[in-house]
């Protein structure tokens, strides 16, 4: 097995572990800034696009209000859109790098959420809901397996957390940067009733982790088993309304870009060294080459799979919600669906949103090797929420969210104080969910499943987003932050 290739930690008294190693270099890091304010009119129009400093909004509101700030330097760069039409409001956020107040420390993690605002298509009721990937998870399965195909507690697990700083000065200079960047991809409004936008993760470095998901241990050890380099990873959104159905769609591509560099810790020596797999073989640091094994031979050898993880959120004014494969809650329930949608209903029954994987339950494979492209079936499940809530691997991501429902504690909207917890902290998630890709080999995956939404659309844009809609709590801080940011600053001059 892959880990049995991995330094123990007895072995870490003689040799430096990686973890060590990426504390050394932290002078490479070179944060990308915001470069755009948001301000309270935003939320009138129908749509935008722009890159901010979360966490300087946030800041400017707690000093103000005597609430707990973040760390000093703490930045959190998200690349947002916003459509407001017909009664229903859009907002997305990707995030480009996050700060914890620790100098020039940053990272990059693909943290991707979209939230949606609407009344209900047959009662009118308000509601919000999130969407949210959060890591990629490769695989190796083991004999006692639980979900052939689908990475479980019972298998072989490696979180796969990018890293926004340059590892340059561990390998030689004619090695590939270990230096992720993120491009945004524009929101564009090609037809009447349809939105696109998009972000990519460029040369995307990753170190592993392996984890454990079973909820009574949930954890991840903080040796790292490997680093990788990815060519990309990308998410483009397609938003489409059909005002004739009540309904609005969001069409995600998720697409993995091809494994080109692979650094694992090899210990069947005396003395561990670090190996390095590329498409031409193996190779130790000093540019000797180890073996003719390539990477996508060592992955394919050693059975490691692909995967991502998301997680579905809801909440409607004074109700309940549930979400269903049929008639079978999924909440904390880990059940196959690839061929199925999950729904989500109010506590009377009225359907609400779902999501579809069995529309298109297969992704494409394109193999860089033979230069073909081949199709296989993409398996999707639920999961065990506090297998991956309660895992401390994701303290940036509670990070994050934490300060939210601080800042925006005045507001005492209904909906807010029903939705601010169970948008925001991974426990009270719907449901979680995993979507697998088994044939990897460390080429480029492609996927796209599907977000529906049932609406009640009405002839004008919608509502302004800075009451009851707090899609929720992002807007609560940016406008009541911003005032006071432009006050301070003073507003930016045209280009």
């Amino acid at each position: 097995m892959w880990m049995s290739k991995i330094i123990s930690r007895e072995k870490l008294r003689v040799f430096p572990s990686l973890a060590t190693a990426f504390l050394l270099i932290t002078s490479f890091m070179l944060p990308v800034f915001a470069v755009d304010y948001l301000r309270p009119n935003d939320f009138d129009k129908e749509s935008w696009s722009k890159v901010v400093d979360y966490l300087e909004y946030v800041d400017v509101y707690a000093a103000s209000h005597g609430k707990p700030r973040p760390p000093a330097g703490a930045r959190a760069n998200l690349f947002m859109t916003y459509v407001n039409y017909s009664g229903v409001q859009m907002l997305y956020a990707g995030l480009s790098n996050i700060t914890m107040g620790l100098g020039a420390f940053s990272l990059t993690l693909p943290i991707q959420t979209f939230m949606m605002h609407y009344k209900t298509e047959n009662r009118g009721r308000d509601i919000v809901t999130a969407s949210s990937y959060i890591m990629l998870l490769a695989y190796n399965e083991t004999e006692a397996t639980i979900f052939p195909d689908s990475p479980d507690k019972k298998d072989i697990l490696y979180a796969s957390f990018s890293i926004g700083f340059d590892l340059s000065s561990l390998i030689s200079t004619d090695k590939p940067a270990l230096n992720t960047r993120t491009a945004i991809i524009p929101l564009t409004h090609p037809e009447t009733n349809r939105w696109e936008w998009g972000m990519t993760y460029n040369n995307l470095t990753a170190i592993w982790w392996r984890v454990n998901i079973a909820p009574d241990n949930s954890s991840y050890q903080s040796i790292p088993a490997a680093v990788s380099v990815y060519e990309e990873l990308t998410f483009t959104y397609d938003l489409i309304f059909d005002l004739d159905d009540n309904t609005a769609k969001i069409k995600s591509n998720y697409k993995i870009g091809r494994m080109t560099d692979l650094w694992v810790l090899e210990t069947g020596r005396s003395l561990p060294i670090i190996v390095h797999y590329n498409s031409s073989g193996c190779y130790r640091l000093n540019e000797s080459k180890y073996s003719d094994e390539s990477i996508h031979q060592f992955l394919n050898g050693n059975d490691i799979s692909m995967s991502m993880v998301l997680f579905q959120a809801s909440a409607i004014l004074d109700h309940v919600t549930e979400s269903k494969v049929e008639g079978q809650n999924v909440m904390d329930n880990e059940l196959i669906v690839s061929n199925e949608k999950i729904t989500t209903f109010a506590e009377d029954s009225e359907k609400v949103s779902e999501v579809d994987f069995g529309s298109n339950n297969s992704y494409t494979l394109h193999d860089y090797t033979s230069g073909t492209s081949t199709t296989h079936r993409a398996v999707a499940r639920t999961a065990e929420k506090n297998g991956f809530a309660k895992n401390p691997i994701f303290k940036i991501h509670t990070f994050l969210m934490s300060y939210i429902p601080m800042a925006i504690a005045h507001m005492d909207e209904p909906l807010y104080e029903q939705a601010k917890n169970k948008l925001l902290d991974m426990t009270y998630a719907d449901y979680f969910y995993i979507i697998s890709y088994p044939t990897y080999n460390g080429f480029t995956i492609e996927h796209d499943p599907i977000y529906t939404f049932y609406v009640t659309p009405t002839t004008t844009a919608g509502s302004n987003f800075g009451g009851l809609i707090v899609i929720t709590a992002i807007t609560g801080i940016i406008i009541a932050a911003t005032v006071i940011i432009l006050r301070r600053k003073g507003p930016k001059k045209p280009s």
